[in-house]
């Protein structure tokens, strides 16, 4: 497998109510690639906005649904979310502060 960037680790952000009041506290959840992991995660962070500083990345890998149409069963894709807690000096990240 070839070699993730860092462009590639951060799928998008997750909005939702108990991500918004995690703010408050400097933590930010992301959709990220499930093969990412923590220290390559970080490096995204602090790399995609500049003036971050990562304490520390918490991850949560999440299995696929099975799904049934017909005779037919699948899964859906599974996914990873990660928790990133920003240090106390650290500049909060721009595209959660118009929320």
């Amino acid at each position: 497998m070839a070699a993730i960037k860092y462009y590639d680790v951060i799928l998008k952000p997750v909005v939702s109510e108990s991500s918004m009041s995690a703010m408050a506290e400097n933590r930010y959840t992301f959709l990220v690639q499930p093969e990412a992991t923590k220290t390559q995660i970080k490096e995204a962070v602090e790399k995609m906005f500049p003036g971050t500083k990562v304490d520390s990345v918490n991850t949560m890998n999440r299995a696929g649904k099975s799904k049934r149409r017909g005779y037919t069963f699948g899964e859906t894709a599974k996914t990873k979310k990660a928790i990133v807690t920003l240090t106390k000096d650290s500049k909060p990240i721009e595209i959660f502060t118009g929320l």
